[in-house]
């Protein structure tokens, strides 16, 4: 059967781990998620699936993409077995950022869980959102 590739965004704070320090590290666990809909978000990932990642705080900026490269398990960070984490590795900067702005200005946009949702820190992505997102970072 034909699997169909799913996009998710992901936030963090660029002073606690910025996207130049995630190309560095070419891996990272995706940790620290302590919402049951962000985790639901992150248990719902496949191998595979692509990642943009989101600077929070000042930027407010989607700066680049990445894939997951592990699915959901449990985080090694806490004894709490309801949290899990998942693997990303970087895969490339938008040549150009797209802002939060930019996002909530775009008729096709409007929608999107970063919109709508916005203190969620694990986001689905659709299809023509992710596809929109990378014309306006070209």
């Amino acid at each position: 059967r034909q699997v169909t590739m799913q996009y998710w965004l992901v936030k963090t704070e660029p002073d606690c781990y910025h996207w130049d320090a995630f190309v560095k590290d070419k891996r990272t666990m995706w940790d620290g998620v302590r919402n049951y809909q962000a985790r639901n978000n992150m248990q719902a990932m496949e191998a595979g699936d692509t990642v943009l990642f989101y600077h929070t705080g000042d930027d407010k900026q989607i700066v680049g993409t990445a894939k997951v490269v592990k699915t959901a398990y449990p985080d090694p960070t806490t004894e709490e077995p309801a949290w899990v984490v998942v693997d990303l590795a970087p895969l490339k900067p938008l040549k150009k950022p797209v802002t939060l702005a930019q996002v909530k200005g775009q008729m096709g946009l409007r929608d999107m869980a970063l919109v709508k949702n916005g203190r969620l820190s694990v986001l689905p992505v659709t299809e023509d959102e992710y596809e929109l997102i990378m014309s306006l970072g070209k």
